[in-house]
């Protein structure tokens, strides 16, 4: 029996998701909007209503 831990996993996927976005870029570093863009921050914050 496999047992998934599901915050677990969201949160590789976002580090995945977050190594893909600046292996892409053309700067050094991922700006903290390009980030926020990578991580879907605004759209957690218009569903939380904040």
């Amino acid at each position: 029996m496999a047992v998934q831990d599901h915050v677990a996993l969201a949160e590789i996927e976002l580090c995945g998701d977050l190594m893909i976005a600046a292996s892409a870029a053309r700067e050094d570093r991922l700006s903290l909007e390009s980030i926020d863009e990578v991580l879907r921050v605004a759209e957690e914050r218009d569903a939380s209503g904040g």
